[in-house]
């Protein structure tokens, strides 16, 4: 299973429309993505109220995995997402 540990670096945290920037890019990254606050069970990174129901704040740890084929550069995309606060997905990491 591929993983990536990351703070999230919107301020705001996983709130409101961070959260739908980031739950519009798990669903576009094509492989199926879970994200979790550090210790914390995983949720579907698809699902925004399973994405807003983790409360992460600012600068708290989540992590996100994936067991898929194309995992690794979909995860890197996504932790780069989150760990930058950016306003869309990066096309290239």
């Amino acid at each position: 299973m591929a993983e990536r540990r990351v703070n999230v670096g919107w301020a705001e945290g996983l709130h409101a429309r961070p959260a739908s920037i980031f739950v519009r890019a798990a669903t576009a990254a094509g492989v199926p993505v879970t994200i979790a606050k550090a210790g914390g069970a995983p949720v579907n990174a698809a699902s925004m109220l399973a994405v807003l129901g983790l409360g992460a704040q600012g600068g708290e740890e989540i992590v996100l995995a994936s067991d898929a084929e194309g995992a690794e550069a979909a995860l890197d995309r996504l932790a780069k997402l989150v760990a930058e606060g950016l306003e869309e997905l990066p096309e290239t990491v």
